[in-house]
């Protein structure tokens, strides 16, 4: 698995954990882990996009942070279930996957290249 795609899923991980913490947080330390969060959600999501293309990157993360996010609400803090919110959940999912398996793996070195190297 790419390196670079992998910071992508860690980035969702903190991504759900930080959108949790937002909606729960009470205490200090429940506030300070979810600015932590934040922060580290979104330098992985930057460094990532520096390596792939950035469209793709923000759209799989924003996914994957959505279904996360969903299903946690589901499991751990008793939202309602309702199969047509699962549908949509796996329809997201889909595209998720679909973006991922027709992207490049890395993008060309932009900068290199409007600098005149190659």
């Amino acid at each position: 698995m790419n390196k670079q795609w992998m910071k992508v899923y860690i980035a969702a991980l903190f991504e759900v954990l930080w959108v949790i913490g937002l909606a729960h947080a009470g205490t200090f330390l429940e506030w300070l882990g979810t600015i932590i969060a934040i922060i580290l959600s979104n330098y992985l999501l930057i460094n990532a996009s520096q390596y792939l293309p950035a469209g793709t990157v923000y759209s799989v993360f924003v996914g994957l942070g959505s279904i996360g996010a969903v299903i946690s609400e589901i499991v751990f803090f008793g939202e309602p279930f309702h199969l047509l919110k699962i549908l949509f959940i796996l329809l997201i999912l889909a595209g998720v996957i679909g973006l991922k398996l027709v992207t490049d793996e890395e993008k060309k070195d932009v900068n290199k290249e409007w600098h005149g190297e190659r």
